[in-house]
């Protein structure tokens, strides 16, 4: 069994989307262990976004590739673009509710992110949650100098979930207990 972590962040709470969000997972086979409401602080927020150089530079790339298959012109590094895509997702998360959840089952982080879907809403397939809720682009995001409002956001593989999941709960606040189906679909 394999856990993943699971935010509702702030659009999908505001848009009362927590019931739809969790009834996908969990019809999928996944188990919910672990689940909470919570404002975020920004040391939370900047702790499930670390500052890892790697990803920054990651991201910084991405943005720039899109930057270049649009025609505009590639002004900054890739580590000072990261820097400005966490801060403004720390914004993002903090800035109202947020709905934290760890899943359990089998390759979790993979069938969540299926689930998920693509990152830019746009480009998701209407299937998949991202897909079928919410309509957002990179390009408006951009216009409006903040993240991609998304619904969720989905750990990574089995390490990232394995840290991210650390920062929103403790080990005591996820349970253990069999679903009726669980013989089925392990």
């Amino acid at each position: 069994m394999e856990r993943a972590l699971v935010l509702i962040k702030p659009d999908g709470v505001e848009r009362a989307l927590i019931g739809k969000v969790i009834s996908r997972f969990e019809g999928a086979g996944l188990k919910v262990v672990a689940l909470k409401m919570i404002l975020a602080n920004e040391k939370q927020a900047g702790t499930h976004y670390a500052e890892d150089q790697e990803w920054l530079i990651s991201v910084g790339k991405k943005a720039n590739q899109s930057n270049i298959e649009k025609g505009l012109p590639v002004t900054e590094k890739d580590i000072d673009i990261g820097m400005r895509i966490r801060s403004h997702l720390i914004k993002e998360l903090t800035r109202s509710p947020i709905v934290a959840m760890v899943l359990e089952g089998n390759a979790a982080n993979d069938v969540a992110r299926k689930l998920a879907g693509a990152t830019e809403p746009r480009k998701a397939d209407p299937s998949t949650i991202r897909g079928s809720l919410s309509n957002d682009t990179y390009g408006a995001a951009d216009s409006g100098k903040r993240p991609i409002r998304n619904i969720v956001h989905v750990s990574e593989n089995k390490e990232a979930a394995n840290r991210e999941i650390t920062v929103w709960f403790t080990e005591s606040e996820i349970q253990k207990y069999k679903r009726c189906d669980e013989s089925i679909l392990s």
